[in-house]
């Protein structure tokens, strides 16, 4: 079976990412079939190149994506487009479709950004106030005995 999946590359701590079509029984980095794109975590946003056209192919043929992969498929519009070639839109249809998919996709990505930044200032406010108040409770009995 062919699994469309990730291939390390890169050096220690700082990992690359090709998504690759291979034989399901090789090794993570061994001999693959076509390599489709790449995913590069570590810039932020993440960064994925994918080459549609022949990640459609693979899927047509049969391949199996990883989690991971379906993911990264997904946020590229690869399976949108596929979705839409099989309900007989015109070219110009799924670019536009694809198109609004990826200002969603980062409409959301900005959004999430936001809040994980208001969850972290909220996450030091309590802490600090955590600290004011165990002062506080260490300084009154002090001033009790």
């Amino acid at each position: 079976m062919v699994k469309l999946r990730l291939r390390r590359k890169g050096r220690r701590h700082f990992a690359v990412y090709d998504v690759i079509a291979i034989d399901s029984r090789k090794r993570r980095d061994g001999a693959y079939l076509e390599r489709l794109g790449f995913f590069d975590p570590n810039t932020k946003p993440s960064t994925i190149s994918i080459d549609p056209d022949r990640a459609i192919y693979w899927l047509n043929v049969g391949a199996q994506p990883t989690p991971i992969v379906k993911n990264l498929l997904s946020y590229e519009g690869v399976l949108l487009r596929r979705a839409l070639a099989f309900k007989g839109k015109n070219q110009v249809e799924i670019e536009e479709a694809v198109k609004l998919h990826k200002e969603q996709v980062i409409e959301r990505y900005h959004k999430h950004k936001v809040k994980r930044q208001k969850r972290k200032e909220a996450k030091l406010k309590a802490e600090e106030e955590a600290k004011k108040a165990e002062a506080e409770a260490a300084a009154k009995p002090a001033e009790e005995v």
